[in-house]
C-alpha cells in the first residue's frame, strides 16, 4: 500500500486506552490506532462524518484504511502521492479539500497569506510604475517607489481583510450558533487564507506578459473565488447558496472599501482599475 499521502498526517498513536477499548489485537495481531484521543478528530472525506482514525497500522507494517459507516474509506488520500492531491484540490473537489483541511496538519496559513499579499501587492505596484514611468535614477525617486510597494500592501491587506470580514459577518447573522464557536471560526479563516493560493499565480502572468494578461488577471480572481466558495462549503458544511452568498458579501464590502480609496483619491491599482487599464 502506498504511503506518499501520509506524510502530513496530524501526528498521534493509539494507547493502552484505546486498545483495551476493543481497538486492540485482531486474530494475535497488535493494532495500533492512529487517533485514539477525542481531541483529535478527523473527518470522513465523503460523508464528513467524525471519525477516531484514518488507519490502523498493524504489526509487521501491514495497514488498513478505516470504512466510514458510509461504507467507504474515511480518506483514500492518505496513499495518494501529493502531486494528485494538489491536482484534486485545483479542481475544486470537496473530498481534496476536506483531506487537506480536517485530516492533515499544516501550519503554513500566516506565510502563505503574506506570500499572496506580496504577489497582490507586486501586481498593483508594477501596474503603478507602468503607468507613471520615470526614467530618473535619483535616489528620492527610488525611495518613493518602494513606500508605493509598501502602500499597495498596506491597501491589499485592507482589503482582504474587507473581503474576510463580510464573509464572517454575513455567517455570523445567518448561521450564529456556528459562527459563534471559535473552534469553528478559526477553521474557517484558516480554510480561506489556504484557499487563497491561487494568488500566486498572479506573479507568472505579470512575468510573462502578453495580450491576454487581463484574462488571465480576470480568471485568476475567479478561482480564487472558486477556491474560497468551496472552502467555507466544506469547513461549515453549509449549502452552496449560503456559501455563495457570503462570498458574495464579502466582494460588496471589499468593493465598498475599493471605492472608500478611490473617494479618498489613493491610486490604489484595485484589481477594477488594473482590469480597466490594461483593456485600454
Amino acid at each position: 500500500m502506498g504511503t506518499g499521502g501520509r506524510s502530513g498526517l496530524r501526528p498521534g498513536k493509539g494507547n493502552a486506552e484505546g486498545v483495551a477499548a476493543g481497538q486492540g489485537s485482531t486474530d494475535g495481531v497488535a493494532a495500533t490506532p492512529t487517533a485514539a484521543s477525542a481531541s483529535c478528530q478527523y473527518r470522513c472525506i465523503e460523508c464528513n462524518q467524525e471519525a477516531k482514525e484514518l488507519y490502523r497500522d498493524y504489526n509487521h507494517g501491514v495497514l488498513k484504511i478505516t470504512i466510514c459507516s458510509c461504507q467507504k474509506p474515511v480518506d483514500k488520500y492518505i496513499e495518494y502521492d501529493p502531486v494528485i492531491i494538489l491536482i484534486n484540490a485545483i479542481l475544486c473537489k470537496a473530498q481534496a479539500y476536506r483531506h487537506i483541511l480536517f485530516n492533515t496538519k499544516i501550519n503554513m496559513h500566516g506565510k502563505l497569506c503574506i506570500f499572496c499579499l506580496l504577489c497582490e501587492a507586486y501586481l498593483r505596484w508594477w501596474q503603478l510604475q507602468d503607468s507613471n514611468q520615470n526614467l530618473d535614477p535619483d535616489d528620492f525617486i527610488r525611495y518613493a517607489k518602494e513606500w508605493d510597494f509598501y502602500r499597495m500592501f498596506a491597501i491589499a491587506s485592507l482589503e482582504q481583510a474587507a473581503f474576510f470580514t463580510g464573509i464572517f459577518t454575513f455567517l455570523w447573522l445567518e448561521r450564529p450558533m456556528t459562527a459563534n464557536k471559535k473552534h469553528n471560526f478559526i477553521l474557517l479563516l484558516k480554510a480561506l487564507l489556504l484557499s487563497s493560493y491561487g494568488k500566486l499565480l498572479l506573479i507568472p502572468a505579470v512575468i510573462w506578459e502578453h495580450d491576454y494578461t487581463p484574462l488571465c488577471l480576470r480568471l485568476i480572481k475567479v478561482f480564487v473565488l472558486t477556491s474560497n466558495f468551496q472552502a467555507i462549503r466544506v469547513t461549515l458544511n453549509i449549502s452552496r447558496k449560503l456559501s455563495f452568498l457570503a462570498i458574495l458579501s464579502g466582494l460588496l464590502l471589499e468593493s465598498a472599501m475599493v471605492y472608500f480609496f478611490q473617494r479618498m483619491e489613493w491610486d490604489m491599482g484595485s484589481d477594477c482599475t488594473i482590469y480597466k487599464s490594461q483593456d485600454l
